[in-house]
């Protein structure tokens, strides 16, 4: 699998955040279904992502390349 893009994962954040795009890129469906059905968290949760998307990055790219999330 490719590693995810911390351009990419901001881009989607930035434009498409608010439907929680960059979460379902980034492998989190229920998130980013509940980001879907209520816009963000009302536009808070959007505003948080914009530090948890590195970490979720992170995440994800290490979860794919099998390494511990945390060591």
């Amino acid at each position: 699998m490719h590693r995810r893009s911390f351009v990419v994962a901001y881009l989607l954040w930035f434009f498409l955040g608010l439907l929680g795009i960059h979460r379902f890129y980034l492998g989190r469906p229920v998130s980013g279904v509940i980001w879907l059905l209520t816009g963000g968290l009302l536009g808070i949760g959007w505003l948080v992502d914009v530090v948890w998307t590195a970490v979720m990055v992170e995440d994800e790219n290490r979860a794919m390349a099998g390494l511990p999330l945390y060591s």
